[in-house]
């Protein structure tokens, strides 16, 4: 998922948007439907403002609903943020040039402006009531609200079952025992969702064992036997999200971006494990948060324990991982980063007659290939967003919805 910023450069490729007065990226929405009666609900939204100099954030409060804010964090730092609720000739005053006098807006003042380089990320915890979006109908609860954040969850009140859904969902257990539907759109259009559930008899069991986060997918798991201690993770709320820009063929390799949040607290390190068969050359990575530069090495074998580092698999002397340091994470804190990096991969990027081949698994939600210049794409074998980029080149969008990998196919000829 490329950065939805008005003008965003990389390795010398320039993406451009629509000229605007704040831009943001990586949205997130989870609606939490309270008890029925009330038809009201709480609505906890994530998103990186993006727009270098801005000292505000503004979120339309959507009309026809009753709205409370409760509380802006910056996810950053964990601390509360200041804001104000305005109309829409007040925002375009305090900045927002496409605000429009219809409307009300949340402004949240940014504990600082944002930096050339970097990000801004926010938590809004509000609540709506809205019958129109949330009511009773035949002995059913329903939810029925047009979506446009691509990433969103609706949370069920606590003793109902999900019975109709109109649009594909991960479905999960939270641990208090409600019932989550979650979903990522990657349509250019709004997902009109209608959700219904019942009430479900007060014998059931609710109750959700604690255990700790057990993910077990791709050629490692044995497929010959049901996951019985399996938690399902919620794929619309991962925040992974990587670019690769091939470069000519003949050199087997590919420049790429990896945006990765942190939140574990004591937390100081990211290991990026080179896959066997492949090299990896300058790496680079910096806090995304605060634009600054992180410390980054590559060590091999013995010096992976001696270092400190554990890891889950076995350490051989052939073992290669690419370590950036940052500041432990703090309780109620979160650090965003972004890791640079060349990869040379002679036996998954090939040249094959007069085409190249990519063949490559991705694991992550959020992955783009953006093809060498010159080339056109000839075969593609999972479905793929395909758009070009300024300079002309193809570039291959894919939302992997599955929490396991997908093996991305790809050919191309020379123009």
């Amino acid at each position: 998922m490329l950065k939805q910023i008005a003008t965003l450069f990389f390795a010398g490729l320039c993406f451009t948007a629509i000229a605007q007065s704040q831009t943001s990226d990586d949205e997130y929405t989870r609606y939490e439907l309270l008890e029925p009666s009330t038809q009201s609900f709480r609505i906890l939204y994530e998103v990186t403002a993006t727009k270098p100099g801005m000292l505000y954030y503004f979120n339309t409060l959507r009309k026809g609903s009753e709205h409370k804010i409760d509380t802006v964090w910056d996810l950053r730092t964990g601390q509360p943020l200041k804001w104000s609720v305005v109309g829409g000739a007040q925002a375009k005053k305090d900045g927002l040039q496409e605000a429009s006098a219809d409307d009300e807006y949340l402004k949240v003042q940014l504990a600082h402006a944002i930096a050339n380089n970097s990000e801004y990320r926010l938590l809004i915890d509000k609540t709506y009531k809205d019958a129109k979006s949330y009511f009773t109908k035949d002995n059913a609860i329903v939810f029925e609200r047009s979506l446009g954040i691509k990433r969103n969850s609706v949370v069920l009140p606590r003793g109902y079952e999900l019975t109709s859904c109109n649009y594909p969902v991960q479905v999960s257990m939270e641990s208090d025992g409600r019932i989550k539907a979650s979903f990522i759109n990657s349509a250019p259009v709004a997902v009109p969702l209608r959700i219904e559930a019942r009430k479900l008899p007060t014998t059931v069991d609710l109750k959700v064992e604690k255990r700790e986060y057990t993910y077990t997918s791709g050629e490692g798991r044995d497929k010959s036997k049901a996951r019985v201690n399996y938690q399902v993770p919620e794929r619309a709320h991962q925040t992974r999200e990587i670019v690769y820009f091939l470069q000519q063929p003949e050199t087997h390799s590919f420049r790429l971006y990896h945006d990765y949040t942190e939140s574990r607290v004591g937390k100081n390190n990211y290991l990026n494990v080179v896959r066997a068969g492949s090299k990896a050359s300058n790496p680079s990575a910096m806090n995304l948060d605060t634009g600054q530069p992180l410390k980054v090495e590559t060590i091999k074998g013995s010096q992976v324990k001696e270092k400190g580092i554990v890891m889950e698999e076995e350490i051989t002397p052939e073992t290669e991982i690419i370590v950036i340091w940052y500041d432990a994470v703090k309780k109620g804190e979160s650090t965003r980063i972004r890791i640079e990096e060349t990869y040379t991969d002679p036996n998954r990027y090939v040249v094959n007659g007069n085409e190249l081949v990519w063949d490559r698994a991705f694991g992550r939600p959020h992955n783009t290939v953006i093809l060498p210049a010159g080339w056109f794409l000839t075969d593609n074998a999972i479905p793929a967003t395909i758009s070009t980029t300024q300079d002309g080149k193809i570039s291959l969008y894919y939302m992997n919805y599955d929490p396991d990998e997908i093996d991305v196919f790809i050919k191309a000829r020379k123009r």
